[in-house]
């Protein structure tokens, strides 16, 4: 028996409810048919968030910018496209304004994102958030917030000394214990600012 299309996006639709906003739909491929009857398919989440930021990162970086971040959320038929750039020299609104205009324009263009969607963009701020190990590396010896998406070593959220990155992993120091968190948990990560 094979699994109609709809129904195998809706089961694993329902699978990824309060988890991860940012993986939106998916492609599959027929492996075999078990001795049971029933289709067994592999899977593989093709990442609206990427493909964004694959779109737009030239486009921020031809106006003089970083792309330092990008979230996508998506409830319904409306969607939430949030930029955070940066720039040497600081984020004003004239950055903010020139970026979101241009990047207005290419979504018009490419036509990304089914139905409506809101643009943000902004500066990462002073609780700049953190995404690549790139961006762990380079506040090493900052104070961070993290929160994973699962439970490591019994915790999920951890506040402490960024000390860096260990291949894949990001080294935090929280109460005078080492932890390294796999990049692939981190749900979110913020500097904590200084004051």
């Amino acid at each position: 028996m094979t699994v109609p299309r709809h129904a195998v996006l809706k089961e694993y639709s329902r699978s990824l409810d309060g988890l991860s906003a940012h993986f939106l739909f998916v492609a599959f491929v027929y492996l075999h048919e078990p001795p049971n009857g029933l289709s067994r398919w592999l899977f593989f989440m093709a990442s609206k968030h990427d493909k964004l930021t694959e779109l737009l990162a030239p486009v921020v970086a031809s106006l003089g910018c970083e792309l330092w971040g990008l979230e996508y959320f998506s409830q319904g038929r409306h969607s939430t496209v949030r930029l955070f750039i940066d720039h040497p020299d600081g984020v004003g609104l004239a950055e903010c304004e020139s970026v979101s205009r241009q990047v207005s324009s290419v979504l018009d263009v490419e036509d990304p994102i089914a139905g409506e969607y809101t643009l943000e963009v902004s500066s990462p701020g002073m609780d700049r958030p953190l995404y690549t190990l790139e961006h762990f590396a380079r506040y090493e010896g900052e104070q961070v917030a993290i929160k994973l998406r699962s439970a490591f070593e019994g915790r999920r959220k951890f506040s402490g000394l960024l000390r860096g990155v260990n291949g894949d992993d990001v080294l935090v120091v929280v109460d005078e214990h080492e932890y390294l968190l796999p990049i692939e948990i981190i749900e979110k990560a913020n500097i904590i600012p200084r004051f």
